[in-house]
């Protein structure tokens, strides 16, 4: 099992995030911010991992701590928990529609953190939820996993519905990226010899 646990607390954000890569999509997740929570339950069950998730963040203040830390610490229990990343499939990429809405998401476990992130919100707030943070989430991710990610909406009326088919179409594209191909047993995915 390719599992790990990270704990990170700053004077903003006291996070403790665990999950495993070959789980089966079970969760549990308290942000503190519930969209955030229901766009994680979206990476859990259909990136089939499983994740536990708690944030004490000061959210007084705003979301922004709390959902960029959480980028943040995942993306370090999911380089944690890919190791050296022999065997496993490295990219990954899944299109995900939701009514009207349609996203992209596309992935390479390179070793070289790259956001292209392309999402025309088409209103600023979903619920209370800045959809700015949105983008923070994923960069955070990014540069903690060391991840190359391009994320488009391809089109889209709904601002919840551009937001989850990404969130969505990220857990599917994850999980593509970091199955195990039992051809490449014990190999690097990689001409160079190192990811």
């Amino acid at each position: 099992m390719r599992t790990a646990e990270i704990i990170r607390h700053t004077n903003e954000t006291k996070i403790k995030v665990t999950i495993n890569l070959d789980g089966t999509g079970q969760q549990s997740i308290h942000t503190g911010v519930p969209f955030l929570d229901h766009m994680l339950d979206q990476i859990a069950r259909h990136g089939m991992i499983d994740m536990q998730i708690e944030c004490d963040g000061d959210t007084h203040i705003d979301d922004h701590h709390s959902v960029e830390d959480i980028g943040i610490s995942l993306g370090m229990a999911v380089a944690k928990a890919v190791g050296d990343k022999k065997g496993m499939n490295r990219y990954g990429h899944a299109y995900v529609p939701l009514d009207e809405a349609l996203s992209r998401v596309v992935m390479d476990f390179s070793g070289r953190p790259g956001l292209e992130f392309h999402v025309p919100f088409t209103r600023a707030l979903i619920g209370r939820f800045d959809v700015d943070l949105v983008r923070e989430f994923f960069q955070g991710f990014v540069n903690h996993a060391l991840i190359t990610l391009h994320i488009d909406n391809l089109r889209g009326i709904n601002a919840h519905h551009q937001a989850e088919t990404v969130f969505k179409a990220f857990g599917r594209a994850l999980r593509m990226a970091t199955t195990l191909d039992p051809r490449s047993a014990g190999v690097i995915p990689s001409t160079k010899g190192v990811l």
